[in-house]
């Protein structure tokens, strides 16, 4: 498993790691109306899947502003996934001016913490990583950030989303 650390402290995660070259596990999330949505949902598409510990802080609100203005240079669908609350969701997005890109929420079960090996087991919590599928389904980059309160390596997801088919 990936290492993290969240304020310098070791984070246990729970689930599978992914790796370049998998088949993207499917998993189920809500979106701000409550209605689920899954990565298969998306099929036929390339999805950069940008996660966050709490979009409500800092560093987690500069990552998703950054892939929101992104999300027009690329040939992508971009989803943001958190385990705040829909509702919380919706309103930081509205505030945010938030458009091209999905936010969604795992607080329900946890299913894609879990099957991306993100959940943060002392804290509940996402670990911050970024993740691109292609249109076939197979995972070409995969970010675990080291440390859950640095940014993500945004150049390099970018350049794997513009490359992935």
């Amino acid at each position: 498993m990936a290492n993290v650390t969240f304020k310098g402290n070791p984070m246990t995660l729970v689930g599978q790691e992914v790796k370049v070259g998998d088949t993207a596990p499917n998993f189920t999330v809500l979106a701000n109306d409550l209605s689920e949505v899954t990565l298969n949902d998306s099929k036929g598409k390339v999805r950069l899947i940008s996660v966050v510990p709490s979009i409500d802080t800092g560093v987690c609100d500069a990552q998703t502003r950054r892939f929101n203005e992104e999300a027009s240079k690329l040939d992508a669908q971009i989803l943001t996934i958190s385990v705040d609350l829909p509702f919380a969701q919706k309103r930081w997005c509205a505030a945010a001016g938030i458009e091209n890109i999905q936010v969604l929420s795992d607080h329900r079960d946890l299913s894609f913490g879990e099957a991306y090996g993100v959940h943060m087991k002392e804290l509940r919590l996402l670990a911050r990583s970024i993740f691109v599928v292609d249109s076939q389904d197979k995972v070409t980059y995969v970010e675990y950030v080291k440390e859950g309160t640095d940014h993500p390596n945004y150049e390099a997801a970018i350049e794997a989303a513009k490359s992935a088919k």
